[in-house]
């Protein structure tokens, strides 16, 4: 099956790697409490949910992965789409998936053949982390967690790659936050954010639980979407805002588009 690719843009141009503690990230990706700077008002949290939906609906790029459920299957395209494009990963996903249909068969081979069939995606350490990942999970109970806390006591799980497996593979309730997505909430709730201290780091995932919607299944199309917007509209050099479904409710709309 050929895949339709409407924009060879970056997935997610990198992952999102925050200085902070682990203990840090986890109270940011559990805690209730919304600092001052991250507070976000009911209706334009539901706004936001919902114009961005029914935009992803209508212009989501038709990837492979966005067609499973199957942990394995949702981990190994997260591990690829980290610092890579999409139009890459598109020609490596499926030949991977082949030769390594299952968590185990990652397991039981050399690391140096993952290292090979990883060949052409650059960033090795991403095949050595799934390879030393595989063989903590088949030593346990052979299925990966579904909890975004235990996902993240997994080789090379950080807290961006736990929350989204948690979210796309078991459809969890669970925010994530990569670079697209935190360029988006802090563009649309609070560009005053300085997003590269600690502080700014716990309003950025605060915000993103506080507009996650209250199913896991909505929660999929939801966190599908605000990096979909991150990566083709409210880009990193260019936030093209005429095209954007948000801009009746972003702070940063009246802005200059290059943010």
């Amino acid at each position: 099956m050929r895949w339709r690719l409407k924009s060879n843009a970056v997935h997610r141009v990198a992952r999102w790697r925050p200085p902070s503690p682990a203990h840090i990230l986890r109270a940011a990706m559990t805690s209730p409490r919304l600092p001052r700077t991250a507070r976000v008002p009911d209706d334009q949290r539901r706004q936001f949910g919902r114009r961005l939906r029914r935009w992803f609906r209508a212009n989501g790029r038709d990837l492979p992965w966005r067609h499973t459920r199957d942990p394995y299957r949702v981990l190994v395209s997260e591990l690829m789409l980290q610092q890579t494009q999409v139009a890459r990963v598109l020609q490596r996903y499926d030949g991977f998936l082949r030769q390594f249909p299952t968590l185990d068969s990652i397991a039981r081979s050399r690391p140096a053949r993952v290292m090979e069939a990883w060949s052409g995606l650059g960033y090795y350490a991403r095949a050595r982390n799934l390879h030393a990942l595989a063989r903590t999970v088949v030593a346990g109970d052979g299925a990966l967690p579904s909890s975004p806390l235990e996902l993240r006591r997994l080789p090379g799980i950080g807290a961006y790659t736990a929350g989204a497996v948690a979210s796309f593979a078991y459809e969890r309730r669970a925010p994530l936050v990569d670079t697209n997505v935190a360029r988006v909430l802090r563009r649309v709730f609070a560009p005053r954010l300085d997003a590269r201290t600690t502080h700014g780091q716990r309003a950025i995932w605060a915000i993103a639980e506080a507009v996650l919607p209250r199913t896991g299944r909505a929660t999929w199309t939801h966190n599908q979407a605000v990096m979909e917007l991150g990566a083709l509209i409210c880009t990193a050099r260019v936030a093209r805002c005429g095209e954007c479904p948000v801009r009746g409710i972003c702070r940063s709309a009246h802005r200059a588009p290059r943010l």
